[in-house]
């Protein structure tokens, strides 16, 4: 770059979180570089679910047909009690959501990174550097020189703005020295991944086993897989539980043998952690580096996408729409609110499965069944908080919500509007572009008694109102 900066912004981690934000910057035209430890995308499995938010979030990325491509679909989420009764069901998961495509989608980790970084590539105006690690960064008024360590040896990045979605342990956020709150859920479970020969003899949905004499998960997995996951007890050896003749006596129940190949086996800790300050000065920090979450809800990849959109419009906004660097300053109130309520859901859940005390199980699953057979279950579609501060008109109906995408036959909304802001007229409706969406769109307007609605780029609405009034407003906003 012509004017003493190598990238506009350089993204430490070259996983989901931080490929997807390099991705939405580089459609931006922001100029973004990647710097990542590895030499290439981890080949094992890891995160398994993604919803109909996080897959509009990979539209607007470009991959989202090819990550479609190799998931799977359940119909439900079943919380059962050791003798299989119904302690908690999410049905529907399989049709589609508002964001426009289905509820749960079952992925490959590996194939999702793999078209991310397949579109990355395709974009001039971004690099991704393999085998690179964060050293060190030194912020002035102007930047950041950020030092990387290289197979070439170390080398200086000159950046405006450093985003750290390095995991975790995350190397961004210790040399931030920015503290975690701990969320009190820290929880060890053996993770079993399987290759699948024979579906027929699999569960077709997915699966949480709430028995005290072991907790257990079983989801579909995308790309030909099934996982098993076991709570380690107290008092168990993890190297004892996670031997070949451990994983044999535990998926015996399951009668899968020659019906499954196991392809990895790993013990993690569950746990729930917020970082205290997702934003400092010219530094930001997104997915693991920012915040962690049991995986019962099935958040934790998308959580960080979240992050990547919420981040990327703002970081284009600043570096190439001259707005305000105080633009920025809205990511972590924005952000944080819904995190929480995801993880508060995940641990929820998790505190549901968890439990090993007999007598406990047994009077959690009385309440929970009575609470069933009362029709007061929380076993509905799952929802979070809409934005309550941060870059919305407070006070207009629908400010902070999320937009719905509508779909006619294979058309996504989106998909015929720009990338950017959208500001939505009921004039506009009649409108060839408009014209397939205009009923969907006419009914969200008259939900909220309104004229008009202005989309941010996210999708989160900015506000409704005037359309002259919504106009000014964001632009006094984004300015």
């Amino acid at each position: 770059m012509a004017d003493g900066f190598d990238c506009d912004v350089l993204i430490v981690g070259g996983g989901p979180t931080g490929v997807t934000l390099a991705l939405l910057l580089a459609r931006a035209g922001v100029a973004v570089m990647v710097a990542e430890k590895e030499a290439d995308i981890y080949p094992l499995p890891r995160a398994a679910h993604l919803d109909h938010e996080i897959l509009r979030i990979l539209q607007e990325a470009g991959v989202a047909d090819s990550v479609m491509a190799t998931s799977r679909r359940s119909a439900r989420y079943d919380f059962f009690t050791a003798d299989r009764q119904i302690l908690l069901r999410f049905e529907g998961t399989d049709r589609v959501g508002p964001g426009g495509w289905p509820g749960a989608n079952m992925i490959h980790q590996p194939s999702v990174e793999k078209a991310l970084r397949e579109e990355l590539a395709r974009w001039p105006c971004a690099t991704l550097k393999n085998c690179t690690e964060f050293v060190s960064f030194q912020e002035d008024v102007d930047g950041i020189s950020v030092i990387l360590s290289t197979p070439d040896g170390e080398q200086t990045v000159r950046t405006r703005y450093l985003v750290g979605a390095d995991g975790a342990r995350s190397p961004v956020r210790h040399a931030l020295e920015v503290g975690q709150h701990d969320l009190n859920f820290e929880e060890p479970w053996l993770v079993i991944d399987t290759i699948v020969q024979d579906y027929a003899r699999l569960p077709d949905v997915n699966i949480q086993i709430c028995d005290p004499a072991r907790p257990t998960t079983c989801v579909l997995m995308g790309e030909g897989r099934h996982r098993w996951e076991f709570m380690i007890l107290p008092g168990e050896d993890p190297y004892v539980v996670s031997s070949d003749s451990s994983i044999a006596e535990l998926l015996k129940p399951w009668d899968v043998e020659g019906a499954v190949t196991l392809e990895r086996k790993a013990v993690y800790t569950f746990r729930a952690r917020i970082a205290e300050q997702w934003r400092k000065g010219r530094v930001m920090l997104a997915g693991d580096a920012a915040h962690q979450t049991p995986p019962f809800a099935g958040q934790g990849m998308g959580s960080g996408l979240r992050d990547a959109a919420n981040l990327a419009w703002k970081l284009a906004a600043v570096t190439r729409g001259g707005a305000s660097d105080g633009l920025l300053d809205s990511y972590q109130p924005e952000r944080e609110p819904n995190l929480r309520a995801t993880i508060e859901m995940a641990v929820m859940m998790g505190r549901t499965v968890c439990i090993t005390d007999p007598a406990a199980a047994a009077m959690r699953d009385q309440q929970m069944l009575a609470a069933r057979a009362a029709g007061q279950a929380p076993d509905g579609p799952l929802e979070y908080p809409p934005i309550s501060e941060g870059i919305i008109l407070a006070g207009s109906p629908g400010a902070g919500s999320y937009f719905p995408q509508p779909c006619t036959g294979d058309a996504k909304l989106d998909d015929v509007l720009d990338a950017g802001h959208w500001l939505i007229t009921r004039a506009a409706l009649g409108e060839a572009t408009l014209a397939p969406f205009r009923d969907a769109i006419a009914t969200w307007l008259d939900r909220h008694g309104a004229e008009a609605v202005l989309v941010r780029p996210d999708r989160y609405v900015f506000g409704t109102g005037a359309a002259d009034e919504l106009a000014r407003a964001w632009a006094q906003a984004t300015a």
